[in-house]
């Protein structure tokens, strides 16, 4: 008989406040970003005074690991949903603080007015005027302590507000200090069942359809271990992502974090604190993952979490052993991927292949994957180390141009770091490469898959990568570069102008709107060039290479003029094109475009 995958137990705020104290019950978020809004934490407060229901808390047991020694420990019980209940509760009751979307250290105070005979009136949110104010007591946490003396206080505030009895205000301060009896539903997984399993029931359970992912798995794993570091770990990722964001919050940490700044990892996010880079800001997933994948050689981060509980996935036990060598491995993870000069080389390695700027990016994991791949490569001899940014380059591409981590990417992920550990990475690539960039993706599928009006497509973000590692111009300019164009100030310009078309009636925004009717553009230039044909604004360039007299962009001379048209993939006929020939033309450039990118590719 299958044993019972949950248990349904009503426990007191009052205890689940004492379990978390105590550390049976771990909340591993507790330090990271509370997101709820203050009127949210009133509103809690308020549902407990009235009795109304709060929803259920959701643990999961550990599994049971064996020790060295032989003996069975029981795991530790997570809080996976309920966390900003309970960080609320934590804030309004004990009065601990709480750190915001900021990263910042700050206090929720909930302010009661006894004498309030409207319900909904009775809470708020502390503000200066409750301080003031001798009807309200600004902050209830107060109530609760060990030490409150009820009857001091109802007779101080009594004496301040004599149109209540103590006998009747003791009523209502009880009634207040209630609240830390009321009884919340727990409901507790067992600790046999797999993640998917406890996905699957929490989806099940949360009305509002939330979805558990194993990244968030991990981080509380990591977050409630005490024993192999986990907890300082968790500070080290959750830091390092949020300086790649904000580098001066740096300063907050040296200010209010000392046993962060006494540990090992301080140094090793010091250097975040001068950065300015902006292509790749990682998340804690992120950080997991890659962390995860080129140490341990696999692609789902289901079996990190496994592997951090101690799982042998042969004998489906589960291990001490295993799970403090998962500790030691991962950490050893985090470092490389925080380690200054592998995650500078490698940003370095998708700028320099025309990836400059954070719109172009159109998928994190496929960024996630490109940086694996390096670090695998930066601690191999498979490859000679002036070759590792030419094959993250090429590879970050070929994945880019063909979705490769966009449907199911942990899986995708999964299959092609097994298939580097069993091939290596030279032969895996060559297969790859003449599997999925035949001359029929090139000459066709390519092309095809320019036909989108999709701005932030990433063919058309792969073919202005082509333009910025070429160190083309932009139309019409002598000398500002596509480059400057996208990091800068530019204008991403209808070669036929919308209005032109709409007056011609082509109105259909996806057919004006074509990635391949596309070009960076000189602001001034693309308000001098108005609703033109491209016939009238071609003819006025033309003209202007005879007579010098610049009127559209810095162009003055035919040759010149001939190449900035090629590396702007434009037909030499476009000099000629009104609105009868913006299909053809559309069909053209984008066949310009996919050549363009093919070439490209081969010179990385």
């Amino acid at each position: 008989m299958q044993s019972e995958k949950y248990s349904v137990t009503q426990l007191s705020v009052n205890n689940i406040l004492a379990l978390i104290d105590s550390k049976d019950i771990a909340i591993p978020e507790i330090q990271r970003p509370f997101v709820w809004k203050r009127a949210q934490v009133r509103d809690l407060i308020d549902s407990l005074y009235n009795g109304y229901p709060t929803g259920y808390l959701i643990i999961w047991q550990n599994p049971n690991v064996r020790l060295r020694d032989g003996r069975d420990s029981n795991g530790k019980k997570i809080l996976i949903d309920g966390q900003q209940r309970v960080t609320a509760l934590m804030a309004a009751i004990l009065g601990q603080p709480v750190i915001n979307a900021e990263y910042k250290e700050t206090t929720i105070k909930i302010a009661f007015n006894p004498l309030e005979q409207d319900a909904e009136e009775r809470f708020s949110v502390q503000d200066s005027s409750h301080l003031k104010s001798k009807k309200w007591i600004p902050d209830i946490s107060i109530i609760f302590k060990n030490d409150f003396d009820i009857v001091e206080f109802s007779q101080d505030y009594c004496l301040n507000n004599p149109e209540i009895g103590t006998k009747e205000f003791g009523k209502i301060i009880s009634r207040l200090r209630s609240i830390a009896n009321r009884m919340i539903g727990v409901l507790e997984l067992a600790h046999h069942i797999e993640i998917n399993e406890v996905t699957e029931i929490f989806v099940r359970i949360n009305s509002a359809g939330k979805r558990l992912n194993e990244s968030d798995f991990a981080m509380s794993k990591i977050a409630a271990d005490e024993k192999f570091g986990g907890n300082m770990l968790r500070k080290a990722i959750d830091y390092f992502c949020h300086l790649a964001v904000e580098p001066g919050y740096y300063t907050y940490i040296s200010a209010n974090d000392k046993a962060f700044m006494d540990s090992e990892y301080a140094q090793m996010v010091k250097w975040l604190k001068d950065d300015k880079e902006s292509i790749y800001d990682p998340d804690y997933g992120d950080m997991l993952r890659v962390s995860f994948m080129h140490i341990f050689g696999r692609g789902k981060l289901a079996d990190l979490v496994s592997l951090l509980s101690g799982r042998n996935f042969e004998t489906r036990t589960f291990e001490e052993e295993i799970s403090e060598r998962s500790f030691t491995d991962l950490r050893k993870g985090v470092v490389n991927f925080m380690n200054e000069y592998n995650f500078s080389q490698f940003v370095l390695a998708i700028k320099s292949a025309g990836f400059v700027n954070p719109r172009q990016i159109n998928s994190q994991m496929t960024l996630d994957f490109a940086y694996t791949l390096y670090l695998i490569l930066s601690t191999s001899e498979a490859v000679p180390k002036n070759e590792i940014k030419h094959y993250v380059q090429k590879w970050y591409v070929l994945s880019t141009l063909t979705s490769r981590y966009i449907a199911s990417p942990e899986s995708a992920m999964d299959k092609d770091i097994r298939n580097i550990q069993a091939k290596g990475f030279v032969q895996f690539f060559k297969e790859t490469e003449e599997a999925v960039l035949s001359d029929t993706f090139w000459e066709i599928g390519l092309v095809q898959a320019l036909e989108t009006s999709a701005i932030n497509s990433p063919y058309f973000n792969t073919f202005l990568a082509a333009q910025v590692h070429a160190g083309d111009r932009a139309l019409f300019a002598s000398s500002i570069k596509v480059e400057n164009l996208i990091t800068i100030m530019g204008d991403v310009h209808h070669i036929f102008p919308k209005e032109y078309l709409k007056d011609h009636q082509i109105t259909d925004r996806a057919k004006y709107n074509q990635v391949a009717n596309y070009v960076y553009l000189d602001p001034q230039v693309n308000i001098s060039i108005g609703k033109k044909s491209p016939g009238e604004y071609f003819g006025i360039v033309y003209e202007q290479c005879e007579t010098k007299d610049r009127k559209i962009g810095t162009i003055t001379g035919f040759d010149d003029l001939l190449d900035n048209l090629s590396v702007n993939c434009l037909p030499e006929d476009i000099f000629d094109m009104s609105f009868t020939n913006y299909e053809n033309f559309l069909i053209a450039r984008r066949k310009k475009m996919a050549q363009k990118i093919k070439r490209y590719y081969n010179s990385l």
